[in-house]
């Protein structure tokens, strides 16, 4: 078994404890392939994961073109500039944090005549080198995204303030599973919500999440810049 299996094996197995803790068995994964070779990834693939995150354009439009035929996921923070290279690429952006951007995002859509699927970023921790929408102005951006018909809001992102500890994280988790369910509980269709990485995934799903973004817990990048 390759060293990938064996920690791919070991997150699995993690993932499934958790999901069975909090009664669920719903939870997906996305592989955060940031400095990952596409051979190591085409690997990846190989053992059965099929989404991948990327939070860099450039290096992300190289890897989609190697292997279109997988899920890719926009994680990173988006700038406005960059809008056009990621609306038809990417399945998923993990980032909208702010309303310039959702009116970017419509705009290239609509170009593109196509339909753009973005989760929402909160940030929890108001934590000013984050962006994200403030808890409290959640309801209302998320109402004005139904001017934006070339928008679909497939649900909601935090990253909480890292801690070593993954409890610490706990008291976010919740409060973001609770701002979760008012948004589907007020009528919107909200299926994702994306919370939980390497060191607290555990504590993510234990709270809620449905989907997690591993990086550095799956791939050894270390190792893969010094084959290079």
């Amino acid at each position: 078994m390759s060293s990938l299996a064996a920690r791919l094996d070991d997150i699995r197995m993690r993932m499934a404890r958790a999901a069975l803790r909090s009664g669920r068995d719903d939870v997906g994964m996305v592989a955060v392939t940031k400095s990952v070779p596409t051979a190591i990834i085409a690997e990846a693939i190989g053992l059965g994961l099929s989404i991948f995150g990327e939070n860099r354009v450039r290096e992300a439009r190289l890897k989609i073109e190697a292997l279109p035929t997988v899920e890719w996921h926009f994680i990173g923070r988006l700038q406005t500039n960059k809008v056009k290279d990621v609306v038809g690429r990417f399945k998923l952006i993990h980032s909208l944090d702010r309303w310039r951007l959702a009116e970017a995002l419509q705009q290239e859509a609509q170009a593109k005549n196509l339909q753009v699927s973005v989760l929402i970023q909160v940030n929890l921790g108001g934590e000013s080198q984050k962006g994200g929408v403030s808890p409290t102005e959640l309801a209302d951006f998320l109402a004005a995204t139904t001017d934006l018909p070339r928008l679909r809001v497939e649900g909601l992102m935090a990253i909480p303030p890292y801690s070593v500890d993954p409890e610490e994280s706990r008291p976010y988790f919740r409060e973001m599973f609770r701002l979760f369910y008012n948004c589907r509980m007020s009528g919107r269709e909200m299926k994702i919500l994306s919370m939980g990485m390497s060191n607290d995934f555990e504590v993510a799903i234990e709270e809620g999440a449905n989907l997690i973004r591993v990086g550095s817990l799956l791939f050894d990048r270390e190792k893969y810049s010094q084959e290079e």
